[in-house]
């Protein structure tokens, strides 16, 4: 059985999921790919696990850096994991590149390279947003792009997390940060 708890963040509604003991989903109510990994027959139950999810959101969004990672369990398969796995090594407020990932999976498989937008494609389906933090993957050319969640929230989480924006930009939007401006992005 899967169970599911709601968790209402700053940036709007979260639901959270679990297979009775650990986290096994985390999304923003409406993004692209809600749900996707949760099981048909579930029912709204509040359990532990939620209760350090809550704990370690509530942390994270009066920004702080949390001292602990609740239990993870998301489906995958090992290509996923392997993405997730680095995602998961991004430091607070730091950002990293697809291609970035593309080539430490390349290394760890002993490939000459690695599709970024195979990357692309797991980071996209990361089933436990933000404490998975895909939101810290960002484009080579400097924009900030690919977020399930929207690129509006990518911004304000890595605002939250103090991240310098200032060499990012948000495509085909009106939103521009400082540096991309002076470039003429």
């Amino acid at each position: 059985m899967e169970y599911t708890h709601p968790y209402l963040s700053p940036l709007g509604k979260i639901t959270l999921a679990s297979d009775g003991k650990a986290l096994t989903g985390l999304w923003f109510d409406g993004q692209k790919y809600f749900g996707a990994t949760l099981c048909r027959e579930h029912a709204e139950k509040d359990l532990p696990i939620f209760e350090q999810a809550r704990q370690w959101l509530d942390r994270y969004f009066s920004g702080e850096i949390p001292d602990f990672t609740p239990l993870l369990k998301p489906r995958a398969t090992a290509f996923q994991k392997a993405v997730w796995d680095i995602l998961l090594s991004i430091p607070y407020g730091q950002t990293i590149t697809y291609s970035e990932i593309a080539g430490a999976i390349a290394r760890q498989r002993g490939l000459a390279r690695m599709s970024a937008q195979a990357v692309g494609g797991a980071v996209g389906h990361n089933p436990i947003s933000i404490v998975i933090p895909c939101h810290r993957v960002v484009g080579i050319n400097g924009s900030l792009t690919g977020y399930a969640g929207g690129i509006a929230v990518k911004e304000k989480l890595l605002r939250l997390e103090k991240a310098d924006l200032s060499k990012y930009f948000v495509p085909r939007s009106g939103t521009v940060c400082a540096a991309a401006q002076r470039k003429g992005k």
